[in-house]
C-alpha cells in the first residue's frame, strides 16, 4: 500500500505541476494582458471585455483545479494515512505533502481572493501584481512537491 501511495502522489504532483505550468506560462500572461486598447464599451478602460473575459477563465478553469486538486487532495491524505516510507525517501515523501499544503494555502489566502477581487472590482495593476506573485509561488510549490514525490519513489 506504501509503494501505490508514492506512486499516486508522483502521479498527482506531475498533474499538478503541468497544470501549473499552463496556468503560469499560457493563460495567466493572455488573461492578463493589458487589454486597454480593446475598448469595448465605452469606458477608455475596456472593462467590459476585461470582466467577460475573466468570468469566463473562472467558470472554465473552476472544473479542471477540481480534477487536479481532488487527484493531489487524495494522494496526499494516503500518504499521510498509509504512512511515508523510512528514511530520505519518508522525508521526500512529506516535503512533497507540504509543498502541496503551501500551494493550497497560497491559492486560498492570496490568488482565490485576487480574483474574486478582480471579477468584483475589475482589473487593476495592484491586483494583478498580487495574482502573478502568488502564481509563481505556487509554481516553485508544485515543483518542489513534484521532485520531493519524484525522489520518494526512488
Amino acid at each position: 500500500m506504501e509503494s501505490l501511495a508514492i506512486v499516486l502522489l508522483v502521479a498527482a504532483t506531475a498533474l499538478h505541476l503541468g497544470f501549473q505550468l499552463v496556468v503560469t506560462l499560457l493563460v495567466y500572461p493572455v488573461l492578463l494582458a493589458d487589454g486597454t486598447e480593446q475598448d469595448d464599451d465605452g469606458d477608455g478602460r475596456g472593462e467590459g471585455r476585461w470582466r467577460r473575459a475573466h468570468d469566463l477563465h473562472r467558470r472554465r478553469i473552476t472544473p479542471v483545479v477540481g480534477l487536479v486538486y481532488g487527484p493531489l487532495a487524495i494522494a496526499c491524505a494516503w500518504v499521510l494515512l498509509v504512512g511515508a516510507p523510512t528514511g530520505w525517501r519518508g522525508v521526500a515523501a512529506l516535503l512533497a505533502v507540504a509543498a502541496v499544503v503551501v500551494v493550497v494555502l497560497i491559492t486560498a489566502t492570496t490568488a482565490g481572493p485576487a480574483h474574486g477581487q478582480l471579477a468584483s472590482r475589475g482589473r487593476s495593476e495592484a491586483l494583478v501584481r498580487r495574482l502573478r506573485r502568488a502564481d509563481a509561488a505556487r509554481l516553485a510549490g508544485a515543483a518542489v512537491a513534484a521532485v520531493a514525490a519524484l525522489l520518494a519513489a526512488v
